[in-house]
């Protein structure tokens, strides 16, 4: 009688979770013509290893904690984005993207049993620590990660403000080492702003949260007021940006746009497809503008890059993107937290999806240090474990353009150069080459515009 009011109970769970419809119809239709009955007994099993588990493992777990772990289990199957949030985590979540978090500042992911760096966030702890794009977090505290689940790690990286914690990294070419983080509140601080060459504006955009789209236009605003008549472009800064917010992805897209579709969503049923398009005005103003992206933009910094590309609004620069083209849906469960899910997936206004492959840039340019040559492979979407696969025509798998490609590995160092920086972690120096080429770029574009106006 137990097991049998444990597997009603488990149906009904997983019938709210789903969205499974009353009627058998749309039941068949959604098990993709399956007789339903078969699901049926997939939940009874279901409910025999519940029982079984409740009553036999070697401790005692409580129901709530089974029931998280196998909705856990079943989200994080789908995909690597897919996840299920308890009621804190769900909590933590809207603060994340509301305005301050506290923790080490790094957008992280689960590869191969270790946490994996997408991109550490600008001015951070683990920022200042060093920690780059495509480290492997092996240990914390001196505990192995293995076996931990990427929420697991992530709440055992977060702690009281001011607190240390001890970060074992696995970096490509080097052997492991530890550095001290110390927790921090990490302020969603995203854009950042500043005059290059005397007239080129950069704009460095390091996630989209809620006020990265006003941000935007208030940093451009200060620039032309700084500038006036002199400024002659942009440079957009979307490297090592993890994403974020669909809406702020389009806002920003839709600040340098005059016209045209920005993005379109299509999810499993075509009713809730969607198209976003530009409103009339150019905060820019025509002048030319280079995006800057890498390894380290994901998801709302393509949709931007693809944009801008594919309306011929910017040049794209640097090398090629993450490529996690599918849209996130946080969907509240009652009282009981909310669970992230893969809904939909999105394409540039040509139409392309960059799932797995990522936005290539018009012009490649590696980025170049002093000592050696970094091309060191970064993580892409497609690495990840159950990635989707991009569902691209193969005859348009890597689209209509092919990037030049700049190689810089012969270019002297100029070691009075503004865009010399030292890397105290590795000990150093780092030139910002895309940086350069892009500045350059510009003013090329510049003086290409004034001769043919003569």
């Amino acid at each position: 009688m137990k097991k049998c009011k444990i597997s009603i109970i488990l149906v009904s769970l997983l019938f709210f979770i789903g969205g499974f419809s009353q009627n058998q119809a749309n039941a068949e239709k959604i098990n993709g013509g399956e007789d339903p009955n078969s699901t049926y007994l997939l939940l009874d099993l279901f409910g025999d290893v519940f029982e079984r588990v409740r009553s036999s493992y070697v401790t005692k777990v409580s129901d709530e904690k089974l029931i998280e772990a196998a909705i856990t289990g079943m989200l994080s199957s789908l995909d690597p984005h897919s996840s299920y949030l308890n009621t804190k985590k769900f909590q933590d979540m809207r603060v994340q993207t509301r305005g301050k978090f506290g923790g080490l500042g790094i957008e992280v992911t689960m590869e191969g049993g270790l946490v994996k760096v997408v991109s550490p966030i600008d001015d951070t702890p683990a920022f200042k620590a060093g920690i780059k794009s495509g480290d492997l977090i092996s240990h914390l505290n001196d505990e192995k990660v293995q076996g931990l689940t990427l929420s697991e790690a992530v709440e055992r990286m977060r702690g009281k403000v001011g607190q240390d914690i001890k970060i074992t990294i696995l970096r490509k070419g080097q052997k492991s080492f530890s550095v001290i983080v110390t927790r921090d509140v990490i302020p969603i601080r995203t854009v950042r702003s500043k005059i290059e060459k005397n007239n080129i504006g950069y704009i460095r955009i390091s996630s989209f949260s809620q006020p990265t789209g006003d941000a935007v236009v208030k940093e451009i605003k200060k620039i032309k007021q700084q500038l006036g008549d002199k400024l002659v472009g942009l440079v957009i800064d979307l490297r090592n940006n993890p994403g974020g917010l669909l809406d702020q992805a389009i806002a920003v897209s839709d600040s340098f746009l005059e016209k045209g579709e920005i993005v379109s969503t299509r999810s499993r049923r075509k009713e809730d497809h969607q198209r976003y398009n530009a409103k009339p005005g150019d905060i820019a103003e025509g002048k030319p503008i280079v995006v800057l992206i890498n390894g380290g933009s994901a998801s709302a910094s393509e949709i931007v890059a693809g944009a801008l590309q594919d309306h011929k609004r910017a040049i794209i620069l640097g090398t090629k993107s993450f490529g996690k083209g599918s849209v996130q849906t946080i969907i509240p469960i009652r009282e009981q937290g909310a669970m992230r899910l893969t809904t939909a997936r999105y394409y540039t206004p040509s139409g392309k999806s960059i799932q797995e492959i990522g936005v290539s840039p018009d012009i490649e340019v590696e980025r170049v240090t002093l000592k050696i040559d970094d091309k060191k492979e970064t993580t892409r979407e497609g690495d990840l474990r159950g990635a989707l696969k991009n569902d691209n025509n193969k005859n348009n798998i890597d689209g209509k353009r092919a990037p030049k490609k700049i190689d810089n590995s012969k270019t002297v160092v100029d070691p009075n150069s503004k865009l010399n920086k030292t890397d105290n972690t590795m000990n150093k120096t780092i030139i910002d080459y895309q940086l350069k080429r892009a500045l350059d770029l510009i003013h090329a574009i510049t003086l290409i515009s004034k001769d043919s106006d003569q």
